[in-house]
């Protein structure tokens, strides 16, 4: 663990806190990838069909450095990552000020590991984290850096340090989730291939689980059923591995392989898992504590996700494959509802706001596609002008995604 010592504290640059933020938080908060609870649903929230350079757009502020990581949004703060410099070996926490756009602080931090990537990716792939008092900042070089909500640091480990071979030529992806006191990070590749549980309060280990040997870019997951304890859920090219997210301990697996880009996503009782197409398995007390697997419901090959994660609405779940066609099917029992062919091609996660599906493509080009009728239909067409790869975050009734070299909040403006 890299702790304050002083190799490594001579690679840390600090800027300057300009704004202290309060520290309450509101229940619009969007706490990591896909939301708080991993779903990228705002159920309550109402976003603009359409905007453009002079409506609906509340900010546009410039970024320092590279990022396909998606913002995420702790009260009356907005923080993204970056990584810049020749090697990408520069890495950032910024925060703005949510309603203004106003940089309020950054923090800067040389890379310990790896920083080779595709260059459709960068090092700030991974969407940072937080449990609401803490933010947790996660890439692509395996260094993990804490920080309060003032931009303090608390504690940065570089993972590289323990697990020297943790690394692929095309770069990581995975973003951490936070479970109670735990942060879990997956860090595998075709050489030392591990997930690990993160103390919140030190980065100290909890623990560590070995994992495939193969490249994987997918987030873990959360599930959780009444007032029981949650459980992780790490998918793999051999399948999903449910965890005890304080322990460790394997709970049960899904052991028919899964994919390695798209990640799976949860409903009330099923887990849907880009597995030979789309495989629904039940959670819950059903799961076969003889056999350690979930009960297989439904699977179709045709309903494969291409690298946009599936999402489900309403009793629906939604998938745009390979070709860019948005595929609607009942979430119980995997009946085709309809097909909508959208503009890709796509690598960010579609969000939901109320009744709208919002797709960004690579060209930056956002297709709002309104679900409520019995088809889908496209209700607004529009542009930023920038390659979009990152997640879009929704609080309330804002909207916020990055490029590379940009930050935007969309929100219906007053007229």
């Amino acid at each position: 663990m890299i702790n304050l010592h002083k190799n490594s504290a001579r690679r840390i640059v600090p800027l300057v806190v300009a704004v202290v933020f309060s520290t309450s938080l509101r229940g619009a908060d969007w706490l990591q990838f896909r939301g708080n609870n991993v779903s990228g649903v705002s159920a309550l929230s109402a976003i603009p069909a359409t905007w453009s350079d002079t409506e609906n757009v509340a900010w546009k502020v410039d970024l320092p450095g590279r990022g396909a990581s998606g913002a995420i949004v702790i009260g009356d703060q907005v923080v993204v990552t970056a990584s810049s410099g020749f090697r990408q070996d520069r890495l950032h926490v910024l925060s703005f000020d949510r309603v203004r756009g106003k940089k309020v602080w950054e923090r800067q931090f040389w890379a310990t590991g790896r920083t080779m990537t595709h260059p459709k990716m960068s090092v700030a792939t991974p969407t940072p984290a937080s449990d609401g008092e803490r933010i947790f900042a996660f890439y692509s070089s395996n260094d993990v850096v804490c920080l309060d909500l003032d931009g303090n640091l608390l504690w940065l480990r570089g993972l590289t340090h323990d697990f020297p071979n943790a690394s692929n030529s095309l770069g990581m992806s995975s973003s951490p989730i936070v479970i109670g006191d735990t942060l879990i990070v997956q860090v595998e590749n075709d050489a030392e291939s591990f997930a690990a549980g993160l103390d919140t309060s030190n980065g100290k280990s909890r623990w560590k689980k070995v994992r495939p040997k193969k490249a994987n870019w997918t987030s873990p997951t959360l599930w959780q059923e009444g007032d029981a304890a949650p459980m992780a859920l790490l998918q793999s090219s051999a399948g999903i591995e449910a965890v005890h997210p304080r322990t460790g301990e394997t709970i049960w697996k899904f052991g028919d392989g899964a994919s390695t880009i798209p990640s799976s996503v949860v409903t009330p009782d099923s887990l849907l898992i880009p597995s030979n197409g789309l495989t629904a398995v039940r959670l819950g007390e059903n799961v076969d504590d003889e056999a350690g697997s979930p009960e297989v419901l439904w699977n179709d090959r045709k309903l494969g996700p291409g690298t946009s994660s599936p999402i489900v609405v309403a009793g629906k779940v939604f998938v745009v494959n390979r070709a860019g066609v948005l595929q609607a099917a009942d979430v119980n029992t995997g009946s085709l509802l309809w097909r909508l062919r959208l503009k890709g091609p796509f690598s960010a996660t579609p969000v939901a706001a109320g009744q709208h599906l919002i797709f960004f493509n690579e060209k930056g080009d956002a297709q709002v596609v309104d679900i409520s009728g019995a088809e889908g239909e496209i209700v607004g067409e529009n542009t930023v002008g920038e390659t979009i790869l990152s997640t879009p975050a929704i609080a309330d009734n804002e909207m916020f995604v990055r490029s590379d070299g940009h930050l935007w909040k969309i929100a219906k403006q007053a007229n």
